[in-house]
């Protein structure tokens, strides 16, 4: 039966105690990615040359585990970037809140990045150039835009997984996502965290599906990304 390497957990805890992780924190996280590693690792990428439009995510459920794998890359990088230098006229309370965000990013990216193993995508290179850091408003607006995405992401790919466990995993990172978005959009008009623009008359968040996000994600990226192999329903 497959197993996570230990010597590979502690290497990515050391990894995120370097971010401000904490150990419980990761090690939750390292725990439900051994729940579902067994069978991902056994399973090879269906192409190893990426095709010339961008680096391929892959085929059925591992290409669905690269596509949320890539985009919790960009986030975090995103949130790192933010916590570097933090913009003009954010409040001690705001950049905690920040920092808190930018750590769950970051264990969502160690999480894929260790259950997918060998399966994983490269690590890509992100393209901020269009964000004014400086500016609180700049960086709020993508941080609301890369939510808002987010969320709609992980609910357009979960129809596309056909293991549980990974089902089960990916609704308690959405769940995760939207409490960020709800925050992100309430300090930048108060009452907006579930208005008409991310809440549909029904009550649920909106949907997205890989292509329509890859157009978004791909803006923010060197090393494009594509969800050709992807499953479609």
């Amino acid at each position: 039966m497959p197993e996570i390497n230990p010597s590979g957990s502690e290497t990515l805890l050391t990894r995120a105690n370097s971010a401000g992780i904490s150990r419980r924190r990761f090690l939750g996280y390292t725990g439900a990615a051994a729940a579902v590693v067994i069978g991902v690792s056994s399973c090879d990428k269906d192409d190893d040359n990426p095709p010339s439009n961008g680096i391929d995510l892959g085929s059925g459920d591992i290409g669905v585990l690269n596509y949320a794998y890539a985009l919790e890359q960009l986030e975090a990088a995103f949130y790192i970037k933010v916590l570097q230098s933090p913009y003009t006229g954010g409040t001690v309370a705001e950049m905690a809140l920040m920092a808190d965000i930018r750590d769950h990013e970051i264990a969502h990216r160690e999480f894929f990045k260790n259950v997918l193993a060998g399966n994983a995508i490269q690590a890509l290179t992100p393209d901020f150039s269009t964000i004014d850091f400086t500016s609180r408003t700049s960086v709020l607006a993508t941080a609301k835009a890369f939510e808002d995405t987010g969320v709609s992401a992980y609910n357009g790919a979960g129809k596309l997984l056909t293991n549980a466990a990974y089902l089960t995993v990916a609704g308690k990172i959405v769940s995760v996502e939207a409490r960020h978005a709800a925050w992100i959009r309430d300090i930048i008009s108060n009452g907006t965290f579930a208005d008409s623009t991310a809440v549909d008359a029904q009550g649920l968040d909106l949907v997205a599906t890989p292509p329509q996000v890859l157009v978004i994600a791909n803006t923010y990226l060197t090393t494009k990304i594509s969800g050709s192999n992807l499953p479609t329903s």
